[in-house]
């Protein structure tokens, strides 16, 4: 199923209504009456709603009565009290796809969808870093944002970094952790992998003409049967969820504080502001400082890595030679 924050249909109407008279029984008549739809209608809308996996409590003679909401990322739990301008302010939901990734990019061409987010349940063929698959079972957060930024080229680089550590900084507010940041958009707890950035860019004309961000967080998936699945690939260095944290946060929570931390460095990044996130990144990296190696179109490069420039970079010494490099596989070296 695919469902959307903008449209109205009498689903989303008889939901709102429970939850804004969620102390009080609602007959069936009533809700009929002043929804102004068939009380058949009422009964399939909230046999939907419980499916959708929210506890509706019916009793004869008294009605419906809404008792708990759901933990599916729903388009309307996003975009209800969302303090962002722009971004999520639109979004779509799939029970399942082969990759939001590959519906914002169909997406992206209209101006009408800057800031909308995708999200799914689940992904059948997730997109990870140079081609590779993301595993993507139900209990994760799988989405996509669409974006037409004002920033220049050169800073597309950089925007993975960026996101990154706007998600740094959503887990830390809402788990009362900090994940670790990875050369270049991936987040860690304990040295494994709990979250990554994808980014695909259209240009037109040496211009950026949309961005779509892909963001995969391992929320509350099974860890064990995901390592047995990529153990042995290219790369691979352990799988995290966040749901081994202690705190109980709601998926809902994390995503809306994330949307309302990526709008204020995208913000940053229209307006050229790039030294602060540079040095926020650096601050919780676990690669800068490392000894590293670096599988590049351009061959391997192992050395130190010292920092990351401007555009994103990561700027490695090795034999007093120095070496900026933009895209490539890295693994950390012990000292």
């Amino acid at each position: 199923m695919i469902y959307n924050s903008f449209d109205s249909p009498g689903l989303v109407k008889v939901l709102t209504f429970l939850q804004t008279h969620n102390t009080e029984y609602l007959s069936g008549q009533d809700l009929s009456d002043v929804l102004r739809i068939s009380r058949v209608a009422v009964w399939k809308h909230i046999k939907k709603i419980q499916e959708l996996g929210y506890t509706v409590e019916s009793k004869q003679k008294l009605g419906y009565k809404l008792t708990s909401n759901s933990d599916a990322l729903l388009p309307w739990e996003i975009t209800a009290g969302l303090k962002t301008k722009k971004i999520g302010k639109k979004a779509y939901y799939f029970d399942s796809i082969d990759s939001t990734q590959n519906q914002a990019l169909k997406m992206s061409e209209e101006s009408v969808n800057d800031g909308t987010i995708i999200i799914a349940a689940k992904q059948t063929g997730g997109k990870g870093r140079l081609g590779r698959k993301w595993i993507s079972p139900k209990g994760g957060i799988w989405f996509s944002i669409i974006l037409q930024p004002k920033f220049d080229i050169s800073i597309t680089t950089l925007f993975p970094i960026a996101s990154s550590l706007a998600l740094s900084y959503a887990i830390e507010k809402t788990f009362k952790i900090s994940p670790e940041l990875k050369w270049p958009n991936d987040l860690t707890i304990k040295g494994k992998k709990v979250a990554g950035m994808l980014v695909d860019v259209s240009l037109e004309s040496n211009k950026i003409e949309s961005l779509v961000l892909g963001v995969g967080i391992n929320f509350d998936v099974d860890t064990k049967q995901i390592e047995k699945t990529l153990k042995g690939t290219s790369n691979f260095y352990g799988v995290a969820s966040l749901n081994e944290q202690k705190m109980k946060v709601k998926p809902k929570v994390l995503i809306q504080t994330f949307l309302v931390e990526l709008e204020k460095i995208y913000e940053l990044l229209n307006s050229k502001q790039t030294k602060n996130i540079i040095a926020e990144w650096t601050k919780r990296s676990s690669t800068i400082g490392k000894k590293v190696e670096l599988n590049t179109v351009e061959g391997k490069i192992k050395g130190d890595a010292i920092k990351i420039d401007d555009d994103g970079a990561l700027i490695v010494s090795e034999k007093n030679k120095i070496s900026k490099i933009i895209a490539g596989d890295i693994i950390h070296l012990s000292k």
